[in-house]
């Protein structure tokens, strides 16, 4: 009886150390997905028809080692699919330490190439980005790489032959700087939008109809996403959000003609593991309405997001 429990505790330990090696060294810094989806907005113009969008969170600079080349990687494959936008959700500092001033040159750095490459780029900030109290220096860093930072704001967006695509930012929700109103008053009710937030929880104090596509960031995909029960993953310290916290919400969640997808994003938050949730930029496919059908074709009409 005693050998048993022995071989078994071996092999717990064994397991509990191949898990652990994974999980830092492996998934988190050698695996990177990239899902791809095709999403259609009401009212995109012709133009926008086909384009792709890419979104790119939680750089999470200052995390004690933090996934930088990882970020490297990313970037580089964002750039090699030369989409026609580039989404940034926030997170792009972690710490005090190091330095504000070293993590911001960081971020730029390594962001640097998209703007190279003149793939039009738009940012949020998120939770990290405030509680560091380097809000403004990242802000202002990234307005004079050329990356606009909306804070409950909207921009336009033109693609060849001239037509917009609104691109709303809501602000942070924590340190509670969200406005709704604010973000969505520049912008018609019927033209074509996307929406970025960083924190997925404010999905649901959108508007019907006002978020075709709403991309967030900040839950890390769990980061440590066992299987079984919930209670058991990092998913646990971020209860609020578990049910947006992997990909496309449930269609049910948030109002009528709204989509949520919470992208898994780069980084770390607390210890630098991942586990069932690799990093990810995630890209999707736009698409104009399918055309109604006449009244004796029937049927359905339109795409959804898958």
């Amino acid at each position: 009886m005693r050998r048993a429990l022995q071989k078994i505790a071996l092999t717990l330990t064994v397991l509990l150390a191949a898990l652990t090696i994974y999980g830092v060294a492996i998934e988190p810094r050698l695996i990177l997905a990239t899902p791809r989806h095709d999403v259609t907005i009401p009212g995109l113009d012709e133009s926008w028809d086909g384009a792709t969008v890419a979104a790119l969170s939680d750089m999470q600079t200052g995390m004690w080692w933090a996934n930088t080349h990882m970020v490297d990687r990313a970037v580089r494959t964002v750039v090699e699919e030369d989409p026609d936008l580039v989404l940034l959700p926030g997170d792009f500092l972690y710490s005090e330490d190091p330095s504000i001033e070293h993590q911001v040159q960081t971020v730029v750095d390594q962001l640097r190439p998209l703007v190279d490459a003149q793939i039009p780029t738009v940012a949020v900030l998120g939770n990290h980005d405030h509680a560091t109290g380097g809000a403004d220096e990242i802000a202002r860093a990234l307005e004079e790489l050329g990356i606009p930072v909306l804070e409950n704001d909207a921009l336009e967006v033109t693609r060849r032959g001239g037509a917009h695509l609104h691109v709303v930012g809501l602000a942070a929700t924590r340190p509670g700087l969200t406005d709704v109103d604010a973000a969505l008053s520049g912008v018609p009710p019927d033209a074509p939008r996307l929406v970025m937030m960083h924190n997925p929880t404010v999905f649901q104090r959108l508007p019907e109809g006002s978020a075709p596509l709403a991309v967030a960031g900040h839950t890390h995909c769990g980061q440590v996403a066992l299987p079984g029960p919930s209670h058991w993953s990092y998913l646990a310290l971020t209860d609020k959000e578990q049910v947006v916290a992997d990909h496309w919400a449930p269609p049910t969640y948030g109002a009528d003609g709204n989509r949520l997808f919470v992208t898994c994003g780069i980084g770390f938050s607390l210890a630098p593991v991942r586990i069932n949730a690799p990093p990810e930029v995630a890209f999707f496919t736009l698409h104009t309405p399918s055309p109604s059908p006449s009244p004796r074709a029937g049927g359905r009409t339109g795409r959804e997001a898958a």
